[in-house]
């Protein structure tokens, strides 16, 4: 039986105790491929909204890119980044005894804003009581050098930095079908570049995406494995509302893939997998009615636990 190194065994053989990431939403931040700059609409499986559970409507309002002068609203955003993380570090530490913490600023693209404001709230999480470090969902087209030489500055300084770029295929007819607005080429070009900085890096990739084959997603996996990143999250495809992937589904354009299908190239993947690689995720879904299809990612316990079965069949323990 072959033990996955999974998020959870890593930081607790780095840490000695138990270390959980804490999901941040930073109003403000906005993603250029929703903003128009690079592309409009966002990825046709995005609902933009969802990412953002907990800013309001109106806080929606204000947004950055990174031509932004003036930032109004920096103050505000440091007391949110403060006030969720207290929040979520509490409901971790009493439901999972979690001790360490990582902030994630999740929602979003979180370098898509002008350095002094990423400096600012990045300054602030690394100070948070019983905070470890940071992990920084973003894309490879939205990072610059000035922030990976900051973010060096600070992982020198013993700090534990991540860096999570959405790649989700390797493939540009994919990338462009999908509307994600940047090629497989800048991806590599960033995710090597993150690696020069010494910075650890987490990529996210899609299986199920219009069009692909199994080939195509282990391909995909393959790639980012020989890229040296040190961690990989898995996402099947799931169709939510107000999506143009629902408007395809609707019509009968778009299948999702079974269940059966999922876990059998999940496994796949996971063969092939370098043993130093963390896998920090192998599942997604939406466990509310804004979900279409398919149905059995409603379930998020029940998937995962599929998941770690087919896993265990095949000699490796989740």
């Amino acid at each position: 039986m072959q033990e996955i190194l999974t998020i959870g065994r890593y930081f607790k053989r780095k840490f000695g105790v138990k270390v959980y990431k804490a999901p941040i939403s930073i109003m403000g931040f906005t993603c250029p491929n929703i903003d128009g700059t690079i592309a409009k609409g966002g990825c046709i499986y995005c609902e933009n909204e969802s990412f953002s559970p907990n800013i309001s409507k109106e806080q929606r309002s204000f947004k950055l890119n990174l031509h932004t002068k003036d930032n109004p609203h920096l103050n505000s955003q440091l007391l949110q980044l403060e006030s969720q993380y207290k929040k979520t570090k509490t409901k971790l530490a009493k439901k999972f005894n979690a001790k360490k913490f990582i902030v994630y600023f999740q929602s979003f693209t979180n370098t898509y804003a002008p350095f002094s404001t990423l400096k600012a709230l990045y300054d602030k999480a690394f100070e948070l009581e019983d905070a470890i470090g940071i992990s920084i969902g973003t894309r490879s087209d939205c990072v610059s050098e000035e922030v990976l030489r900051y973010l060096k500055i600070k992982k020198d300084e013993g700090k534990e930095v991540w860096i999570e770029y959405g790649v989700q295929s390797i493939y540009n007819q994919t990338l462009e079908y999908i509307n994600r607005g940047h090629t497989i080429e800048n991806v590599i070009e960033w995710i090597e570049k993150t690696k020069e900085y010494g910075l650890n890096v987490c990529v996210h990739v899609i299986f199920g995406l219009p069009n692909e084959t199994e080939e195509m997603m282990l391909n995909s996996f393959k790639l980012l494995c020989d890229l040296h990143v040190n961690s990989i999250k898995i996402h099947p495809l799931y169709i939510t509302k107000n999506t143009r992937l629902a408007n395809e589904y609707k019509s009968g354009n778009f299948t999702p893939m079974s269940e059966e299908k999922y876990l059998d190239i999940l496994v796949k993947a996971v063969q092939m997998m370098p043993k130093d690689i963390v896998l920090q995720r192998i599942t997604a879904g939406v466990p509310n009615d804004s979900l279409l299809a398919p149905k059995w990612c409603y379930e998020p316990h029940a998937q995962k636990n599929s998941a770690k079965n087919a896993l265990l069949k095949a000699g490796f323990l989740y």
